[in-house]
């Protein structure tokens, strides 16, 4: 993990909870193995084992395998909107259901980003995005002796994680990263830095003129976008040199990082692997790539804009035609359309209004 255990569900809130990731180890029977680990950051395979932990504890109050459509207003020709049709689908049986609700939160997460070079669907059974790594890739690639040749797409924290990774899983295969940047850059999380996420900052940046909160933002993104934690970097450099020491030319190297180059485009060979079109972009000349891959991992990041698909049918009751939020996340509706005692609440895409930290587990425990 990038962030600290202390910044859970409930540390932050109520240290005496029951949801703490402390209770959670106490509950199985790790809490002193963990504290010998003398580290604030979890594996995690361990984290995800706590959140579902946490989640086991309001089975009865979810609807797990629904996926929501829309979110429409229940009309009232009398005055404004006073409750809203959720409408969802069962993902096994296709059957469409209708939940009436005064209030709704949007908490949809983010949306896989696929670069336009990967959009076709012909490419879906080479092609697979991070988050789908620990599922998708032992069905892909079955024989964990097997040579294959892999690649990883792109220069943040979930790349490097998972180029680490597949070298453990694939002794025998040959990895490439590619990175657009010039190098991978390392994670800022120093402590003045850090504090662009404590709740108190979310009032400060809201505040600010929007050229500001732009500013601000870009200012902030080497704390969260397309860096890596130092730790990992250092191990990473480790390997290379160790290849460096065996075999000069980077060429055939078993594991290779290559800067400078986007993927613009992908070519499916006779043997069903595919072959990478690479823009160089220090000078924009395009080559393909020197080998074809079993499977390519994309590390390319979310789009936080599923909401606005999900609200279509609200947007005529939205204040300026965009979907602009309060500082405590709930959508301004014009002038009277909507009741007071109902409304709707985005979580987790509200950047632009609430900082980087708007997604991140330090702002769950304090949002409001």
């Amino acid at each position: 993990m990038q962030i600290s255990f202390l910044k859970d569900l409930a540390t932050l809130r109520d240290p005496r909870s029951k949801f703490t990731f402390v209770n959670y180890l106490k509950s199985r029977n790790r809490l002193v193995a963990f504290t010998n680990l003398s580290t604030f950051l979890p594996l995690r395979e361990e984290y995800n084992d706590y959140m579902s932990w946490c989640a086991s504890h309001f089975e009865q109050d979810v609807q797990y395998g629904q996926e929501t459509i829309s979110i429409s207003p229940t009309e009232n020709p009398n005055g404004p909107i006073r409750s809203w049709q959720v409408v969802s689908r069962n993902v096994d049986t296709n059957e469409i259901s209708t939940v009436t609700a005064k209030n709704v939160v949007v908490a949809i997460g983010g949306k896989p980003r696929i670069p336009p070079a990967f959009s076709t669907a012909e490419l879906e059974c080479g092609v697979v995005h991070s988050s789908l790594y620990s599922i998708a890739v032992p069905r892909i690639l079955t024989d964990t002796n097997k040579a294959y040749n892999l690649a990883v797409i792109g220069g943040g924290q979930s790349s490097a994680e998972i180029f680490n990774d597949l070298q453990s899983r694939y002794p025998n295969s040959y990895t490439t990263l590619f990175t657009g940047a010039s190098a991978l850059k390392p994670s800022d999380d120093s402590p003045f830095v850090n504090e662009v996420f404590d709740p108190e900052r979310v009032e400060t940046f809201y505040n600010l003129p929007t050229e500001s909160r732009q500013k601000t933002i870009w200012s902030d993104k080497a704390t969260n976008y397309g860096v890596v934690r130092p730790e990992l970097l250092d191990r990473m450099y480790e390997n290379m040199y160790h290849q460096r020491l065996h075999q000069p030319d980077q060429s055939k190297w078993q594991h290779r990082i290559v800067a400078w180059r986007e993927v613009v485009g992908v070519e499916k060979c006779s043997d069903r692997r595919l072959r990478l079109q690479l823009k160089n972009t220090s000078n924009g000349e395009t080559s393909m790539s020197d080998s074809s891959f079993d499977l390519i991992m994309l590390g390319t990041g979310y789009e936080r804009n599923g909401h606005e698909k999900l609200l279509q049918p609200t947007r005529h009751l939205l204040q300026d035609n965009r979907y602009a939020v309060e500082r405590n996340y709930r959508l301004m509706f014009r002038k009277d359309a909507v009741a007071d005692s109902c409304g709707i609440w985005l979580q987790g895409c509200c950047e632009d209004s609430h900082g980087v930290g708007r997604a991140t587990p330090a702002m769950h425990t304090a949002r409001g």
